[in-house]
């Protein structure tokens, strides 16, 4: 993994990187959402032609681009680093398919955050639900994609930092499996866990952009398993888009007998001691990442990464290596019931998003509930799919495919195929 170049470590050049790729200053429209940043309005062409010709795309300000600098939400970041020295790979592997990059978006300060406020650049606006939170840390990447002002938006998933902006913006998203989609040439949050992703309105953008950036798999899948401890914890307007998902998916993987769906808790011990071990372990990730650069440069954060950091910084090694320990137990007992062929269907957050006025107490309520299910995916480093719904309140919401590591390109062709059957949002019947 590669950061921008700290400022204090650069040559004194002013030669351009390498890869450096041509620069256009300026966005081919106006952002009416807030949700990109002062540095990102720029638009860099295709490199080449390919499946995603005519498409644009927005990358959450973690992305580096060679000749420019990564502000990753926060002002001192951006003042303490340099120009980035490469690219991206999941950038360079886009434009090279035609897709032209329209700036960077908003991003939760650090992407330590999953409300979708930063303190510093301001909320970016939901537009399916205009008085609340878009979620974050990818919060511009929705907005972005909701407004319909790019077609698609690269952002990160380390603990729900897309399922959550898609099931709140009634997008297409997803956490791909840990490791498999290139997460070099990004700022981190926490690297055992961060994930690169994309959100979509279009479903059959949202699954271009997997052909594209996944590798092609044939998954035989053949069980469909709830998590019913994980449907407990998200509130009544989740039920019925669960069912309706359970029910379509078991008849679309009938072979051609019926598929009995198997009904289980996942967490013995309960999803909040897995929720308080992906906790310890992630904060403790993420202080051992950024922990030297806060004490060097003190960034001024917002009151509630500021706490998180804190608390990071306080996490001792005997206490991260019990809950990593306690990780490898739940990633082999959650990839032993899932199997080589299995999928869960599971909520993508525990509510719907919150109003942007909400309190401090609320949000924390509302975190904890949603990390108890996110959760799960970060602690087994596994696929999930967010398909996208209006509840009987009006608002949106997101329901989950998980699937076996790897399985991702198969999981979303499949999860499209469903949506499109149950008329989810970005779906054409048929």
């Amino acid at each position: 993994m590669t950061l921008a170049t700290p400022i204090s470590s650069q040559a004194a050049t002013s030669s351009p990187p390498a890869d450096a790729l041509p620069i256009t200053q300026g966005l081919p429209f106006t952002d009416t959402v807030g949700a990109w940043v002062p540095h990102g309005a720029f638009t860099i062409a295709p490199t080449a032609n390919g499946p995603l010709d005519g498409l644009r795309f927005a990358a959450k300000d973690l992305y580096d681009i060679a000749g420019l600098t990564t502000g990753a939400g926060n002002p001192d970041w951006l003042a303490t680093h340099g120009p980035a020295t490469s690219t991206s790979p999941v950038v360079t592997a886009l434009l090279a398919a035609g897709a032209t990059l329209v700036g960077k978006t908003i991003t939760d300060e650090i992407a330590y955050s999953i409300q979708g406020d930063n303190t510093h650049y301001g909320t970016p606006l939901n537009t399916r639900a205009p008085d609340r939170v878009p979620g974050g840390s990818s919060s511009g990447s929705a907005a972005a994609a909701a407004a319909g002002l790019c077609d698609f938006a690269l952002g990160t998933d380390t603990g729900g930092s897309t399922r959550v902006p898609a099931s709140y913006c009634g997008l297409w998203g997803l956490r791909t499996t840990h490791g498999l989609v290139s997460t070099d040439a990004m700022a981190p949050l926490a690297p055992k866990y961060d994930t690169a992703t994309w959100l979509a309105q279009d479903s059959n953008v949202f699954a271009q952009v997997g052909d594209v950036l996944l590798p092609d798999n044939a998954v035989p899948f053949d069980r469909v398993l709830t998590f019913t401890d994980t449907w407990e914890a998200a509130e009544p307007a989740f039920q019925a888009p669960l069912e309706r998902v359970t029910t379509a998916l078991a008849a679309a993987l009938a072979h051609p007998e019926p598929i009995a769906v198997e009904r289980i808790r996942i967490a013995d011990a309960g999803l909040e001691a897995w929720r308080q071990i992906y906790v310890t372990a992630s904060a403790y990730d993420a202080w051992e990442t950024h922990g030297a650069w806060i004490g060097a440069n003190r960034p001024r954060f917002g009151a509630a990464v500021d706490g998180r950091f804190k608390t990071a910084s306080a996490i001792t090694a005997a206490q991260a290596d019990a809950a990593f320990a306690s990780q490898d137990a739940i990633r082999a007992h959650v990839r032993q019931v899932l199997g080589a062929t299995g999928i869960a269907v599971l909520p993508s957050a525990s509510s719907a998003a919150i109003p942007r006025n909400a309190g401090g107490e609320a949000v924390d309520i509302v975190r904890a509930n949603t990390f108890r299910i996110t959760c799960i995916a970060g602690l087994a480093g596994l696929p999930q799919v967010s398909l996208p719904f209006i509840g009987d309140d009006g608002l949106p919401l997101g329901v989950s495919l998980m699937g076996p590591a790897g399985s991702d390109r198969a999981l979303i062709h499949l999860a499209v195929a469903i949506g499109r059957q149950l008329g989810c949002l970005g779906t054409v019947a048929g």
